[in-house]
């Protein structure tokens, strides 16, 4: 396991990458009101816009993945997706700032692909451990821009969504930089007996059933991050935001811990998924319902049930997939999941301008988790 560690710790770095600028976004949703005026379903899109990216571009990443490498393409992604990350923070209106998430989230979307191939390339003896540490790593970085840009950042930065956008990318370009000092020396695959297949198999049954499970574990985690801040706002407290925002996300991190020393007994097994579905129903109607000073444990409880569902479910393409193959079996999980993450939230913003009913833009996300379970 020594030999593992500078792996496993490159791993962690490249995690953190995935999610820090995305969910940066929540916590400055009430001072971007401010500067445009959006709609419900607008909000919907800028959050959900990089999840469909995710999934657009997730078959793309696995044909890149085949052409010129994980390690390379691995690179490429997350210095796009620093450099797209910041420039958000001079958008000059909706449009523009729709077009460099847009960036942001491509970026993001051929790194995805990659890092199971990298898992099963770098720790084939230990698959479950090494998806397990990144994945520690996503729900760090999601935890920690959005816990910390309302009580750290804006106050750095003088209050500005902008520069907050701007701040949360500099770490990112950071790691960008180191990924290419480390993958300087990689193979290219056609030197190396030509490029792998990319395109998934359509036909088989397990990357749909894959896809699906994926999509109910990102449209909890993003649904949710999307419509708390209005939500609160409507109830009246405001104030609860930051510290719903990071229950939702920093219990994720004693859940990824968990996974670390359980991963080979969960992995693999059907109970897990149909408890952690069933308790996020359970999580989601005592937000909607129960008294306000319920609302942050069941933030809590929700990010607890998505960290342990994200795990498992990224864990399964280098278990079950051959060598050769699991980019592209990664990729058509991560192009079905997301796709369905990003119609959930959308579909829940226009319930609620549809009805000015706020309980009901989680409505979409209710039927999802109870076909996800009889899935």
């Amino acid at each position: 396991m020594r030999e593992a560690l500078p792996s496993l710790v490159l791993l962690w770095l490249f995690g953190i990458c995935l999610r820090i600028t995305v969910l940066a976004i929540p916590p400055v949703i009430p001072l971007m009101h401010e500067t445009f005026h959006m709609s419900q379903a607008t909000v919907g899109v800028l959050a959900s816009l990089p999840v469909l990216l995710f999934s657009f571009a997730a078959l793309p990443g696995s044909l890149l993945v085949a052409r010129f490498g994980a390690a390379h393409v691995l690179t490429i992604g997350i210095l796009v997706a620093g450099v797209a990350a910041a420039l958000r923070g001079a958008a000059p209106g909706i449009a523009t700032l729709l077009a460099a998430t847009f960036v942001m989230g491509a970026g993001i979307a051929i790194m995805q692909p990659a890092l199971p191939a990298i898992v099963r390339d770098r720790l084939p003896r230990h698959a479950a451990l090494g998806t397990a540490v990144y994945s520690n790593a996503l729900l760090v970085g999601e935890a920690l821009s959005a816990s910390l840009t309302i009580p750290l950042v804006l106050p750095l930065v003088g209050e500005s969504w902008r520069w907050s956008l701007v701040a949360w990318s500099v770490p990112v370009i950071a790691i960008g930089l180191l990924s290419a000092w480390v993958s300087r020396n990689s193979p290219d695959p056609c030197a190396t007996g030509g490029p792998r297949r990319w395109w998934p198999d359509w036909h088989d049954p397990l990357t749909w059933k894959l896809g699906f499970i994926a999509g109910f574990a990102s449209s909890l985690y993003f649904a949710v991050n999307a419509f708390l801040p209005d939500y609160l706002r409507w109830r009246g407290r405001p104030y609860l935001l930051g510290p719903a925002l990071s229950a939702l996300n920093w219990v994720q991190i004693p859940a990824s811990l968990l996974m670390l020393a359980f991963a080979p007994r969960l992995t693999l097994k059907r109970w897990p998924f149909v408890a952690l579905a069933s308790l996020a129903i359970v999580a989601i109607a005592g937000l909607l319902a129960m008294p306000d000073g319920w609302i942050v444990g069941w933030a809590g409880l929700i990010g607890f049930c998505n960290a342990f569902l994200l795990i498992l479910t990224l864990a399964l393409p280098p278990l079950l997939g051959k060598a050769e193959d699991v980019h592209r079996l990664a990729a058509a999980m991560l192009a079905i999941g997301y796709a369905c993450a990003f119609v959930m939230p959308i579909l829940g913003g226009i319930a609620w301008d549809w009805s000015n009913k706020p309980v009901l833009a989680f409505a979409p996300l209710f039927a999802f988790a109870l076909a996800a379970i009889a899935l």
